[in-house]
């Protein structure tokens, strides 16, 4: 993800949006940060029922940006089997509103459709 970032910037001129974007929009990511930003901190297994059908694979690699983008905190129990929790960092909860704004639209934009005519 960071390399694809630094390609895109070569590329095009700099905008302060693009790496945000480029975070918020990879594909589960918006959704992980509605779920904690809805659910509050939340460990792997619940996450990934709750994002079901996303693969174990993906959701990890999603953690692990977010993370790195200071979106997400993971916090580490030493108990066995290790417990691991995720939550919204300040940057997080301030990208959630954004988020859940999004979803609002996305709503509204739905029923306006589905009340819509059809020709």
């Amino acid at each position: 993800m960071v390399t694809a970032l630094k390609e895109i910037r070569k590329e095009q001129p700099h905008c302060p949006v693009d790496g945000v974007m480029h975070l918020l929009f990879a594909k589960w990511s918006a959704h992980i940060i509605w779920v904690l930003g809805h659910e509050g901190a939340q460990r792997f297994g619940e996450l990934k029922r709750r994002l079901d059908p996303i693969s174990t694979k993906t959701l990890t690699e999603r953690l692990r940006e977010l993370e790195a983008g200071a979106l997400l905190h993971r916090d580490v129990v030493a108990t066995i089997p290790p417990q691991v929790t995720y939550s919204l960092t300040s940057k997080g909860v301030a990208i959630f509103g954004v988020v859940d704004q999004l979803v609002g639209l996305a709503e509204e934009w739905e029923m306006a459709t589905s009340n819509s005519p059809t020709l």
